[in-house]
């Protein structure tokens, strides 16, 4: 797996941890505890993005924060799950696959274009 892709599992992950700690905290230390979250899930966001295209990388991290936030809604805090909610939450996570394999037909576009102009392909898509 590629690096970056851990990333958004991280900044994901921790979207979603920094979310539970709205619906949690009760006292000011809480909300300390929830400030460092967020400044870690931007972090490892930022890290994502040197590898992957940010469109993807952002659809990515949208659609995770989106459904497990819903999801996290039903099973800890006794909200109603309903046909609508699940039609939409499928929606979604077709909307970020569709993204996900767009951006990858455009990047194998670009690199066979750079291969037939000579130009080092190595070059492009090269992570720092």
């Amino acid at each position: 797996m590629n690096k970056a892709w851990f990333y958004v599992a991280l900044t994901s992950f921790f979207e979603l941890v920094w979310i539970f700690g709205f619906n949690t905290a009760t006292h000011w230390w809480h909300w300390i505890i929830i400030v460092g979250f967020i400044f870690v899930d931007f972090h490892y966001l930022t890290k994502a993005c040197e590898g992957l295209p940010t469109g993807t990388v952002y659809a990515v991290f949208a659609g995770i924060g989106t459904v497990g936030t819903s999801l996290m809604d039903v099973m800890f805090f006794g909200e109603h799950i309903s046909i609508g909610k699940i039609f939409f939450i499928f929606i979604l996570v077709l909307g970020v696959a569709g993204l996900k394999i767009a951006d990858g037909q455009d990047e194998k576009k670009a690199l066979k274009g750079v291969k037939g102009d000579g130009l080092d392909s190595s070059i492009i898509g090269s992570t720092k």
